[in-house]
């Protein structure tokens, strides 16, 4: 998979350079690389399938820069071009024929309250905010509490935040419902409670969520799939809706999510 995205990074690179336009390579998973590139750009090309476009998004955040996703992966709910028609849409694309797919991200705030020398750190999330135990397969108990009032005491594997693009991820195998990846509500659900809520939260954009840990072994926290980290007892992680957004360059129908879904769903193109 690796192989094929430089393969076809490279060719679109070249196409890109005939027609004028100055572009650049590097790897999703090269973050601080990317980091340093992204913002002088106008248009981020990612090449892969969704786990790449949550890479790219971390790179971009809190810039401006739109993405336009081109799918090597099996679902591709974020991509927008196969990779045959890359070459064909892209001219279209540059020549301004495209419209701004505007998503709604997470603010998660960390805090580990054990630790009250090292200061809060914050991530971004375009897809969701994973609570969960760690390798040692135990409940972990999650104190949830929403705009200050206390909600419940999650008994469960872990407690999802999603955004509306994240619902038909991790959120949706748990369970949850699926939101309109332009809605700006946002997810809070648990993932296999026992004895506890079992039911999900549709929030809206001013909520304010506070996840506290407590366990007798290490939790994790999980910001879209690929920055985990471990929480001990005690640690505090608050999630909201970021004033940053993620943008999508598309060339595609506005209305092709509804017409498509079913078909994603089932993992085919």
């Amino acid at each position: 998979m690796i192989e094929a995205a430089y393969t076809l990074a490279k060719e679109l690179q070249e196409f890109l350079s005939l027609s004028g336009v100055s572009a650049w390579l590097c790897s999703a998973w090269k973050g601080e690389e990317s980091r340093a590139q992204v913002n002088d750009s106008d248009l981020i090309l990612s090449i892969g399938g969704d786990g790449t476009i949550l890479r790219a998004a971390q790179a971009i955040v809190p810039g401006q820069t739109p993405i336009t996703g081109i799918n090597l992966g099996k679902l591709g709910f974020m991509t927008e071009l196969s990779a045959d028609e890359a070459q064909d849409k892209l001219p279209a694309l540059l020549a301004g024929e495209g419209w701004v797919d505007e998503r709604a991200i997470l603010e998660t705030e960390l805090s580990p309250t054990d630790q009250e020398y090292e200061p809060p750190r914050i991530f971004y999330a375009l897809n969701d905010v994973v609570v969960a135990r760690g390798a040692i397969p135990r409940i972990v108990h999650v104190e949830a509490s929403i705009d200050g009032e206390p909600l419940t005491t999650y008994k469960a594997d872990g407690v999802i935040v999603a955004t509306a693009t994240g619902s038909t991820g991790y959120s949706l195998a748990a369970g949850g419902p699926i939101l309109h990846p332009q809605a700006k509500e946002f997810l809070l659900l648990p993932i296999i409670p026992h004895l506890s809520s079992a039911y999900t939260l549709v929030l809206p954009s001013t909520a304010v969520v506070k996840l506290r840990i407590s366990t007798v072994h290490q939790a994790t926290v999980s910001i879209d799939g690929h920055i985990n980290l471990p929480l001990s007892s005690g640690a505090i992680v608050t999630v909201k809706h970021s004033s940053n957004t993620t943008r999508f360059l598309r060339i595609h129908p506005e209305t092709s999510f509804y017409s498509s879904l079913e078909q994603r769903l089932k993992g085919k193109q």
